[in-house]
């Protein structure tokens, strides 16, 4: 694994608001401190786990200029441009670079189902819209549309498309399309950090790592260093974080919850449809927080 150009303990970063549903400038201030503090290299603005789909235009430009500015030359910032509206996104993505984004997640389009011709016009034509290099978001259990392996090797022909952060869950097309394709792979899968790694990941796109990036860079430390033992007892620590997280109700509702209870950001609020956690999710994520924040 070489160093990478998008980093390589990335987090996908929710996005703080407000008790009302505003942008939380206090929460995005602490959050980033917190990212970087911790060991994160790349910050995943306005994603899924930062509630896209209910972000205005204005407000996700807002926030990759606040990330940007805050965090300077400490870690790239990875705008989330994805829709099902290939206008939209080229919008959206004209719109990050003006703001200071360092990079494009784009998600293969949703709702639509488009073919897999259409996908790749819908990738390049974002792609030609800046000069910005773009990390593929494969995640089908959400957007209804796997992206082919043959489809990933295609579009790996365009310069700035370099990576994937890959949600599928398929190591064996992921281990081949690494063979076959200039395409640095992120897993986006929390649980399955370690495998991805092993194969020869790149690095992470997690939501745990809103937490605890920390635990996440001695994950990628140790498998970049050949020291197995020590990864599969990070990853033994972090498997019931990820199942609180990702597993008991929804990652954005569970990061903001635990980054409340860390005293990171002032509110665990998020928009509908989403509901923030009931008493029984909570204690759940207590019981797993508990054992890695008295390692921290």
């Amino acid at each position: 694994m070489t160093e990478p150009l998008f980093g390589s303990n990335l987090v996908a970063m929710v996005t703080p608001m407000e008790p009302g549903g505003a942008l939380s400038e206090p929460g995005l201030t602490g959050l980033v401190d917190h990212l970087l503090t911790t060991g994160c290299d790349g910050i995943v603005v306005g994603g899924t786990t930062g509630e896209s789909p209910t972000l205005t235009d204005a407000e996700a430009a807002r926030l990759v200029r606040t990330v940007a500015n805050l965090a300077g030359n400490s870690a790239r910032v990875i705008a989330g441009v994805g829709t099902y509206d290939t206008t939209a996104c080229v919008r959206r993505a004209k719109e990050a670079e003006a703001a200071g984004a360092d990079a494009l997640l784009l998600v293969c389009p949703y709702y639509s189902k488009p073919t897999q011709a259409g996908i790749v016009a819908h990738c390049l034509a974002v792609a030609d819209a800046t000069e910005l290099p773009v990390m593929l978001y494969d995640v089908p259990a959400r957007t209804g549309t796997a992206m082919e392996a043959a489809t990933l090797i295609e579009l790996a022909r365009h310069p700035r498309i370099r990576a994937v952060k890959d949600a599928k869950g398929d190591l064996f097309e992921a281990m081949s399309v690494m063979a076959r394709a200039p395409l640095a792979y992120y897993c986006g899968i929390d649980e399955l950090n370690l495998p991805y790694l092993a194969a020869g990941a790149t690095g992470l796109v997690s939501v745990v790592g809103n937490a605890f990036a920390d635990r996440n860079a001695e994950l990628i430390q140790a498998v970049r260093g050949g020291d197995l033992d020590t990864a599969r007892a990070v990853n033994a620590a972090l498997l019931p974080l990820a199942d609180a997280f990702m597993r008991t109700s929804q990652g954005a509702i569970m990061a903001k919850a635990a980054l409340t209870e860390l005293g990171v950001i002032p509110h665990a609020t998020v928009r509908l449809p989403l509901l923030e956690s009931p008493p029984e999710h909570l204690l759940r994520l207590r019981d797993a927080l508990a054992p890695v924040a008295a390692v921290a």
